[in-house]
This record gives structure tokens, sequence and C-alpha cells, in this order.
């Protein structure tokens, strides 16, 4: 009887503290209006806490090192890049010339990749022929095709064009050929019993429902495409110089300031063409389409 009376003692106890504790709140999620503030806040925050990080190092340099000319002060690089009466023509030149060899070399990456994946999705014994290559090219280490790519080509625009190419492809074959493949098998049925043909599939079908993975291909490529063209600078040195040739100079130069002002256009350069490929995104199909 005594253990009888332990355990109806104890039982009601139990249950009051699971009534007590009961199911716990549902999260609170956070508003519109505070997301959008938290969204542009914490990168704020983030910025001058990097520009403290910039005087921290560029203090060691200069003080325990005695090489200021390393790392530069963050607001003498603002100085090179805003009022340098001298360094702006170049440094705008070498934009001009760098945006132009990434813009040529991304449209040639965009029409090689779109009909590469095109290609493939035609038939499954096409893609086993064809899509290993792709991958060879993501794989290749580009920079050891340099030397060859100068000796056949001319270390000229030719060369810097040919190598942005091979660094913006990989991303809108493989992002292509995986919207062409995405679509629905009973809506691929219903145009083939209605008997489709092959370009009416692709132009009706297909395509409208690669557009999203298209257009993350194209954002990535576009990146790539500014990557390919100051790398491909660095290495062919002649003709009209771009970012990756001014660069190499003002380093050679010990000019710290102009070198890093260069590596921040060239970083605005690429997020630009990111972001601007990301609002074209939204215009083509924001309004019938919505990633998470």
């Amino acid at each position: 009887m005594a253990v009888d009376t332990r355990v109806s003692r104890t039982e009601p106890a139990a249950t009051t503290a699971t009534h007590l504790s009961g199911p716990k709140p549902p999260r609170r999620q956070a508003s519109p209006r505070a997301t959008r503030v938290r969204d542009i806040v914490l990168p704020i925050v983030v910025f001058f806490a990097l520009i403290g990080v910039g005087y921290g190092v560029a203090a060691y340099y200069d003080q325990v090192r005695g090489l200021p000319f390393l790392v530069p002060y963050p607001h003498l690089v603002v100085e090179a890049l805003l009022f340098d009466g001298d360094f702006r023509p170049d440094l705008l030149e070498a934009l001009g010339n760098t945006t132009l060899i990434a813009v040529i070399g991304l449209a040639i990456a965009i029409v090689i990749g779109m009909a590469w994946a095109v290609l493939m999705v035609q038939a499954s014994w096409i893609e086993s022929a064809l899509f290993p290559y792709a991958v060879v090219l993501q794989c290749i280490p580009i920079l050891a095709l340099v030397p060859l790519i100068g000796s056949l080509f001319g270390y000229e625009m030719p060369s810097r064009i040919i190598v942005t190419v091979m660094f913006a492809l990989f991303p809108m074959v493989s992002n292509t050929l995986f919207g062409l493949q995405s679509v629905d098998k009973g809506q691929r049925e219903l145009f083939q019993l209605q008997g489709a043909s092959r370009l009416t599939l692709l132009t009706k079908l297909r395509f409208p429902a690669a557009l999203p993975s298209i257009f993350i291909g194209l954002r990535n490529s576009a990146g790539l495409s500014v990557i390919g063209a100051i790398v491909a600078d660095q290495f062919f040195q002649r003709g009209d110089g771009g970012l990756g040739v001014l660069i190499s100079v003002m380093n050679q130069r010990l000019n710290g300031a102009e070198m890093f002002a260069a590596i921040v256009v060239a970083s605005v350069l690429g997020v630009v063409v990111f972001v601007a490929f990301g609002w074209l995104r939204r215009v083509a199909i924001g309004r019938w389409y919505s990633a998470n």
C-alpha cells in the first residue's frame, strides 16, 4: 500500500509539470520592414568592421614591418580612387578594356553554352558523349593553357577573349542542361501525344521551364567572365591593357594605394555585373517565378 500511495502522489505532480510547460509558442517572424532594415544595417556594420581590420593590418605593416607600400591605409586607397588626377584616366581606360573583354567573352559563352546544352538534351547518347568534355573544361587548369593559347592566338585581345570564355562557359552549359531536363514528364508526353515537333517542344515547353536555371547560369557566368578577363590581362600584357595589367604595373612600381584601388574597382565591376543579371532575371521571370 505504501508503494501505491507514492505512485498516486507523484502522478499529479508530473501531470501538473506537463500542463505548466505546455506547447511552446510559435516563433515570431520578423516583419518585412524589420527584415529590410536588418539586410541594410548588417552589411554596413560588417563593412566598417572590415575597414577597421584594414587599418589594423596597414598599421602593422607600416609601424612594425616598415613596409607601408604593401598594405596602404584605406583612406589612401580612397584618395587614389577618387582624387588622383594622374591615376584616374589610366583606371578608367583599364576598366573600359576589361569590361569590353568580359562582355564579349560572356556573349560567346552564352551562345556556345546554350547550343551545347540544347544539343545534349536531344538524346541521352549525345549527352553521354559530350557532357564529360564540359566537366573536363571545368576541371582543367586554365592557367596552365595560357602559354599555349598565347602561342596559338597571340598575346592580345583574341587570347583574352578565349580565356574569358573558358572561365564562363561551364555554368551556362550545366545550368541550361539542368533546366531543359527539368520539364515535367507528363507535360512532355502531352506534347508528344499532340504530335509536337522537337522544335515546338523546345521553344514552347523546355525553354520556358528552363528560364530560372538559365538565369542562374547567366549570373554565375557573368561574374566568372570578369574574373577571366582580369586573369587573362595579367598574362597577355600586350595591346590595350585592362585592370589586370594595371594591377600588375602598380604592384611592380610599389604603388600600393593605386594597386588596391584597381582591385576595388575590379571587385565592384564583378558585383555590378552579378547584380545586373539578378535584376534582369527578376524583370524577365519574376512575375511568374519566385525562388525560395
